[in-house]
């Protein structure tokens, strides 16, 4: 702190043990600490990933080139000789972060900045966008997390000891349209109470939990709800139980203990020296949240809704193991190109959305004038916006040109001839089979 850095605040050391007060400099300036904690923490793993790159080329980074950059992207996303190869979605928000870097390094150090011609995301973006209708969920869901055979039985060889769990969170991304990292800070808490008659819970994600620090409402499924409690009651109190006869939550450090709720807006805490604060719901990040407990007549208990088998709360990157082990299974079974990412689940509530959006406008409008339509589109806004807000995007456009591409082609007649009924689930599956990005089930029978 002498130095001029802040509590929290990213740095690297060299291999010889040294810092680059240079490299530093960036995770110290105005420009990183206005962002939020999750994005220092994937700039610092991106820069740690490019120098080290660097450090088996014998490069520097003030020397690197062009070329540099596209051997680390051929290493990072390609060569078989790495045996931890990443999505291009992953190499491009690597590249993305190291283009910051090195703006930020040219205008105070005069470098070049070698990623400046390097694709990222936001030219290639909708290539790497996926969908699956809701028949392709279930299918999905069914083979990778819940152990089941092609023919939807139990497979007696499946292995697997936390699909309850697993399934609740899968579905709560699906259902919800959060980002595994905004699901994945959900505490106890924050749930709605069920109540019947109900088939939506309207939630709020806390700022500091969000993307860019922009918390938004969101919508819960009554199912996705449904599941979740019964995860809570039984996975996720089993394995606290286990923690607890372990003593595992007394040896954790920094724990505080929540002794107090103003509803779902604020919570007092008391830390391991008995001092209380009351904070706001709102400003307590993920990490914050994973050293959060409340006391209970059988000892401490995490207020983190998402549990390891330990009992000990979830990191959010652990998900990520979830997922690929379900797709390791599917693709064992013999299914190819039948797999699926977190963020997918978001990309697939959009397109369930939009089709509804679409349904519900058809019948709302089918008997108004076309002037008509457009002065009530012009008040209420149109299934784009609906989508947005469903999403918590700032910008429709986002929404737009990402999420929702394989709508585009479509004439308006091929949409309204399912509006009666609303039948989402046979439309979709109508509609996108064969769409290459969008995952229906493979084998329903058609």
């Amino acid at each position: 702190m002498a130095l001029g850095g802040r509590h929290g605040q990213w740095f690297l050391i060299g291999p010889d043990g040294r810092p680059d007060l240079r490299v530093n400099a960036f995770f110290e300036s105005a420009k990183m600490k206005s962002r939020a904690v999750r994005t220092n923490r994937d700039y610092a793993y991106s820069v740690c990933l490019w120098l080290n790159f660097l450090e088996s080329l014998g490069r520097c980074w003030w020397e690197a080139s062009e070329d540099d950059a596209r051997d680390f992207q051929f290493w990072r996303v390609t060569d078989p000789r790495n045996p931890r190869r990443v999505q291009r979605s992953s190499f491009y928000r690597d590249a993305a972060g190291l283009k910051t870097f090195y703006r930020w390094m040219g205008g105070r150090f005069h470098v070049g900045n070698p990623f400046e011609e390097l694709e990222t995301s936001r030219g290639r973006k909708q290539e790497d966008v996926k969908w699956l209708d809701p028949a392709g969920y279930a299918r999905w869901r069914g083979l990778g997390l819940r152990g089941l055979d092609l023919d939807g039985r139990e497979d007696p060889a499946w292995g697997g000891r936390n699909e309850q769990r697993d399934g609740a969170f899968s579905d709560g991304l699906y259902g919800t349209g959060l980002r595994l990292s905004e699901w994945a800070s959900v505490v106890l808490p924050e749930l709605p109470e069920e109540t019947r008659g109900r088939g939506y819970y309207t939630c709020e994600l806390a700022d500091a939990c969000a993307k860019g620090g922009f918390g938004h409402t969101y919508w819960m499924p009554r199912a996705v709800l449904t599941g979740l409690l019964s995860y809570v009651e039984g996975a996720r109190a089993r394995s606290v139980r286990r923690a607890q006869a372990a003593g595992r939550y007394e040896r954790v450090r920094d724990k505080q203990i929540a002794v107090g709720f103003e509803g779902r807006q604020a919570v007092t805490l008391e830390t391991e020296t008995r001092e209380r604060e009351t904070t706001a719901w709102n400003d307590l990040d993920p990490d914050d949240r994973k050293l959060l407990f409340r006391r209970t007549p059988q000892g401490l208990e995490p207020l983190a809704l998402w549990l390891n088998e330990d009992g000990l709360p979830r990191d959010g990157h652990g998900w990520h193991h979830t997922f690929d082990a379900a797709n390791e299974r599917i693709a064992a079974l013999g299914l190819k190109d039948f797999s699926c990412t977190p963020h997918m689940l978001r990309h697939s509530l959009a397109l369930k959305w939009y089709s509804v959006a679409k349904l519900v406008q058809a019948r709302q409008l089918g008997h108004l004038s076309q002037e008509e339509t457009h002065d009530f589109r012009e008040q209420f806004g149109d299934h784009w916006h609906l989508v947005q807000t469903m999403l918590g995007h700032r910008r429709v456009e986002t929404t737009k040109n990402v999420y929702l591409e394989p709508f585009r082609n479509l004439e308006v007649e091929l949409l309204l001839r399912h509006a009666d009924g609303f039948p989402v689930e046979r439309f979709m599956a109508d509609v996108f089979t064969g769409h290459p990005r969008v995952r229906t089930d493979p084998l329903a029978v058609r």
